[in-house]
């Protein structure tokens, strides 16, 4: 299974609250899941577009928070860089709910990780 990994994005996954992606991601849900293959292209690469950018943020400021001293200026620190996420994902066109639905499909539907991942090695290189 391919994994996009939830954990790198930990900083930011305080944003969402347990109805922002219930109806994705718990298997007892009555909704069935969403045909991934019906999410456009283009919706897509905006995804991996501002996903690339938000792990390039995080990646930037993991010393910084990995050296603070006090809880209060990690906590600031975590702020800071989901605040500067939110950014890069809106000025992708993309809501906060909507990024995090793609990340969790990209971690959950194997067929739409792929996808995805694809799409970010055709992007990296």
């Amino acid at each position: 299974m391919v994994c996009i990994s939830l954990c790198l994005l930990a900083p930011i996954a305080s944003w969402a609250s347990d109805a922002d992606l219930s109806s994705i991601t718990s298997p007892s849900s009555n909704l069935a899941r969403p045909d991934t293959n019906n999410i456009p292209s283009e919706k897509v690469t905006q995804f991996v577009n501002v996903y690339l950018q938000v792990v390039a943020l995080i990646e930037r400021r993991e010393g910084e928070l990995q050296a603070a001293e006090t809880e209060s200026e990690s906590l600031r620190i975590q702020r800071d860089i989901e605040m500067a996420a939110i950014v890069l994902i809106e000025t992708a066109g993309l809501n906060r709910q909507e990024y995090l639905q793609l990340l969790s499909l990209a971690n959950v539907d194997p067929e739409f990780g792929e996808r995805v991942v694809t799409l970010i090695q055709e992007t990296a290189t």
